[in-house]
């Protein structure tokens, strides 16, 4: 499958209490409420998977990709009212976040 003109923003996720099974299913809860934005056309919650290698970095708890058709439905996603919620909501639950947005090469 190949993704063309589209917007990818990619979210890292380190907790606060990364022992805490309870804050991990309560991020991933609050980014399955966020997933109902209209402007995500696609998007996958995940964690680290089993993979042992030098280059990989599995560190972080979740990952949240999302796949937007443009940068302009990227912005609007930034100011929905459930993306403030989920902020609002969730922020304690996490000590560090890495966002990595790219474009189409070429």
């Amino acid at each position: 499958m190949e993704l063309r003109n589209t917007f990818i923003h990619h979210v890292y996720f380190w907790m606060k209490n990364p022992e805490s099974k309870e804050d991990l299913q309560a991020l991933i809860a609050g980014l399955e409420a966020l997933s109902v934005v209209k402007e995500i056309k696609y998007f996958h919650i995940g964690t680290p998977a089993p993979t042992d290698r030098e280059v990989i970095d599995n560190t972080y708890a979740v990952s949240w990709l999302n796949i937007f058709e443009t940068e302009a439905d990227q912005d609007v996603y930034q100011t929905h009212p459930l993306h403030l919620k989920f902020i609002e909501d969730c922020s304690a639950l996490w000590s560090k976040v890495k966002v990595y947005d790219s474009i189409q090469h070429g």
